[in-house]
């Protein structure tokens, strides 16, 4: 059977093989994933599903039928050996599959911690799959004393899910400050402070020496010489995108698999799409970790694998949930030499700039500010920053502006 073959059954993987139905491909579409899940919802995971407040059921991006009445063959639980892009064959163990195009939405997978420091003890736990959030399930239902590695958002949305179950958290953090790598200093001073609110123990500047304990993690010891008595660990020290198979097929890679900006990575017959993919975006080369760019980037591709010669033009946004806050986040922030803060109502924003020109924003509980942010963005425009600095000024005037 030839027709179009999706590794990689997440978000884009999903959303891309339901496109090329929409496009009308009438073709065979075969979407592969290693889990025995159907496609599901991932940001969840860590926050409402981890706190019992979304059942499985929700998880699911579509029912199952759906993807039997479009007639796209899920074949799940089923790993993907190799990939031969001059036969146009892939490898399932023993059995082969041949394709007339390939598309790669392989995601990415957490950074563990080494065994030699007890990444391996039981009880260490890292969040990216539905598999990894129902071990961990127990241990935050049991309480006890969490110790989180990393100050990201995993690790702080996980953080927040502790302290509302009444857990002991204390949240290393081996940089300067939280957030450090993602976002300005008044963010991380923001959500410092929330969490410190909350009863969550913070240590900004130390990192971890090692877990302890025999079979289970028991304590730790870090990097300031401090040691912990903790019932168990998670770790949130960021994510790397899958790229082993496209590393043996020989394809080109660059910060993930590299595309052009059709999509179409250095086999002109396997396209790329979703956190595994890095692509140009305004005369750099990035690779979006975010449910937003899987769906937009999947569907692009899905498109010009048809024919479209469609240009993936990413209008990068994310969102994470702690507490009772929701930040929003439009635009990226890479190369900001000034942040402006702007009080709203209920919430307040960071408005990134670069020598006058808005970037990005982070908007806690202010809904309006990151849509009227997110929209200028979009449009490749900027705002006087004293006119957002001023909690009077009207933001859709700003629009107008």
């Amino acid at each position: 059977m030839s027709g179009i073959v999706i590794i990689g059954a997440g978000q884009a993987g999903s959303s891309l093989a339901i496109k090329l139905r929409s496009l009308d491909y009438t073709g065979a579409i075969t979407l592969i994933g290693e889990e025995p899940y159907a496609p599901y919802q991932r940001p969840p995971l860590s926050k409402t599903y981890l706190l019992g407040e979304m059942a499985l059921e929700r998880l699911y991006l579509r029912p199952e039928e759906l993807y039997r009445d479009q007639n796209i063959e899920l074949r799940l639980g089923t790993q993907v050996t190799a990939i031969d892009p001059v036969a146009q064959v892939i490898s399932l163990g023993a059995e082969t599959l041949s394709y007339d195009q390939l598309a790669l939405t392989t995601g990415s997978t957490p950074r563990l911690l080494p065994e030699a420091i007890g990444g391996r003890l039981k009880n260490v736990f890292a969040v990216r799959g539905l598999a990894d959030v129902d071990a961990m399930r127990p241990a935050f239902e049991r309480g006890g004393h969490v110790l989180i590695i990393g100050g990201g958002y995993i690790g702080l949305e996980a953080a927040a899910v502790a302290a509302k179950r009444g857990l002991k958290v204390t949240l290393v953090e081996m940089a300067d400050r939280i957030l450090q790598r993602v976002a300005c200093a008044e963010t991380s001073d923001y959500f410092r402070a929330l969490h410190q609110s909350h009863g969550v123990t913070l240590l900004e500047g130390v990192g971890l020496s090692s877990l302890t304990g025999t079979e289970r993690v028991t304590g730790a010891i870090l990097s300031n010489g401090a040691t912990l008595d903790i019932d168990f660990a998670l770790v949130g020290v960021g994510i790397q995108p899958n790229t082993q198979l496209a590393d043996a097929a020989g394809l080109t890679l660059n910060n993930g698999i590299e595309t052009n900006a059709l999509g179409q990575t250095s086999q002109s017959t396997i396209w790329a799409a979703g956190d595994c993919a890095s692509f140009p975006y305004q005369g750099q080369r990035i690779r979006l970790e975010s449910v937003p760019n899987a769906i937009d980037q999947a569907e692009v591709v899905a498109a010009n694998m048809l024919g479209a010669q469609k240009t993936y033009h990413a209008t990068p946004w994310f969102w994470s949930d702690q507490y009772d806050v929701k930040l929003q986040i439009a635009g990226l922030n890479q190369g900001f030499d000034k942040v402006v803060t702007r009080q709203g109502d209920g919430g307040r924003s960071h408005w990134y700039y670069e020598g006058g020109q808005l970037l990005a924003v982070d908007a806690m509980n202010d809904p309006r500010a990151y849509m009227v942010a997110k929209r200028l963005i979009e449009a490749g425009k900027t705002v006087d920053p004293t006119l957002v600095a001023d909690p009077s000024s009207d933001l859709k005037s700003l629009l107008r502006g």
